[in-house]
């Protein structure tokens, strides 16, 4: 089974996908104008300095949550244990060069990201109750099978986007590995901890996606702060391995790495292949989860949420995974031989004793039950879209998800713990690939109304260019479409 899992792996993030990232991300970054560097000012000032006058935020545009709230439920979704053992892991099987194409991969997808985003905003639908969804399955529908006319044609890429999120319902990572911190530091079974993160769990969802933005607004910031700071002082009790370890960062990136330790080794492609999976599934750029949750913000502009996708980006990987790839690297905990979320353990308990493995302890099941909760909210934004236009059976597929969302990761982690013949990481980048290679492909079909609706955001906002007065913000407010809208609403009643 794990030589068929390893041949599945190295198929879909070969060079098809690897190239297909590399080329749509250049392609969006230089034809926007490096927009992700030449205004990355302006990006933070309206995410980051808007976290500071939320009440601004608050009024503007119609949507379910506010876009503080979506981007706390997305980067919920993000910055998890992925962060910490994923990162981890990425660095004891790529060796530090991964950790470049971690990178690079991240800012071409701060641009990707902001794209997909964008788009998810532009395309959602509004359901019965006046509520907006959106994600990838809608703007494949509306973006492809409208306005492109493909058709029905639109309708197997969009099967086998869910095929690839929904796979990540049976196989995550999250409750295994914040299960095995748990059981490690307790000195519990490894099984009873992954019961505790289920009970967890099930207290976060089950008030809804509102009240997980609402929650996830608190948990978020208090969580990223807190493992950053630890995480910088871990690496300046080593300042003495920064430079090494920058240098090998950047070396072993086109060398590979040789056998250390307990480091096996690692050749040029398991190194890009490792980086790039390991920065799709921490930031999420390209796998078009994120925008399931964007698509339901109140905003003035369907750019004006994608720059919270860029943002996303920057702080999950170029703050956030960095961190955790410097702690592993300059402490020199990766060559141990410890793998997973332990090694991360290991750097944390050899750093501070007692109180580092309580803190990092405490840290993982947040960004456990956070990824798992953000997660939530993707996984019922398909469902809608499923099941858009009978009311009856959504409601009961949405109330039969609440009840049985927390056991496949609870029944996997059990597998593990009492099989143990698969490697987890080889299975979520696996339900990772799949997505995002269709994702990624759509994005870059319908990235012309990207640019489009980027030229009036500019000219709007930036005061680049003239505004156009024809220029429609969202898809929904296109004559043709309200008409169809209001027909479809009238066979219904």
């Amino acid at each position: 089974m794990t030589e068929i899992l390893n041949t599945i792996y190295d198929l879909i993030w070969g060079p098809p996908l690897i190239i297909l990232m590399i080329v749509t991300g250049v392609y969006l970054t230089v034809r926007s104008g490096f927009f992700q560097v030449r205004h990355l000012g302006y990006i933070f000032s309206r995410t980051l300095g808007r976290l500071f006058r939320r009440d601004e935020a608050d009024k503007e545009g119609k949507g379910l949550l506010t876009p503080y709230e979506a981007v706390a439920t997305a980067i919920g979704g993000s910055v998890g244990f992925g962060n910490i053992a994923g990162v981890a892991t990425a660095v004891t099987t790529g060796g530090p060069g991964a950790v470049f194409w971690m990178w690079l991969t991240a800012f071409l997808g701060m641009l990707i990201k902001q794209v997909e985003v964008t788009l998810a905003v532009y395309y959602r639908r509004t359901d019965e109750n006046g509520v907006p969804y959106g994600g990838p399955t809608y703007y494949m529908e509306r973006g492809l099978g409208e306005e492109r006319h493909w058709g029905k044609a639109w309708l197997p890429l969009a099967f086998i986007f869910g095929i690839g999120i929904f796979s990540t319902f049976f196989i995550s990572a999250s409750t295994f590995t914040t299960s095995e911190v748990v059981a490690q530091s307790l000195h519990i079974p490894q099984a009873v901890a992954a019961l505790i993160i289920v009970i967890i769990l099930y207290a976060l969802i089950w008030r809804g996606v509102k009240k997980l933005g609402q929650i996830l607004t608190k948990l978020v910031p208090i969580m990223s702060l807190s493992y950053l700071i630890l995480g910088l002082i871990v690496i300046l009790m080593n300042a003495e391995n920064i430079l090494p370890t920058l240098s090998a960062i950047f070396s072993d990136a086109f060398t590979g790495t040789a056998a250390l330790g307990g480091f096996a080794g690692a050749g040029v492609s398991k190194v890009i292949s490792t980086g790039m999976a390991r920065s799709v599934y921490s930031n999420e750029a390209g796998w078009g989860t994120s925008p399931m949750i964007h698509a339901s913000s109140q905003t003035r502009h369907p750019v004006e949420q994608g720059l919270w996708g860029s943002f996303e980006v920057f702080v999950d990987t170029f703050v956030v995974c960095t961190i955790t790839a410097l702690t592993v690297l300059v402490s020199g905990e990766w060559t141990s031989g410890a793998t997973n979320a332990t090694l991360a353990l290991n750097v944390f308990t050899h750093s501070f004793g007692a109180f580092g493995t309580v803190a990092l302890t405490l840290i993982m099941v947040i960004f456990s039950v956070t990824t798992s909760g953000g997660w939530y909210a993707y996984y019922e934004a398909v469902l809608r879209h499923l099941a858009k236009n009978h009311p009856t059976l959504k409601k009961y597929l949405l109330i039969m998800f609440k009840y049985f969302y927390a056991v496949p990761p609870f029944l996997l982690t059990l597998y593990l713990i009492y099989v143990g013949d698969l490697s987890i990481w080889t299975l979520v980048d696996i339900t990772s690939g799949i997505p995002t290679l269709v994702n990624v492909a759509v994005v870059l079909i319908l990235s012309g109304q990207y640019f489009k609706l980027l030229k009036d955001y500019k000219a709007r906002y930036l005061h680049i260019g003239q505004v156009d007065p024809d220029t429609v913000l969202f898809y929904e407010d296109k004559p043709e479409v309200k008409a169809a809208l209001e027909a479809e609403k009238a066979r219904q009643e």
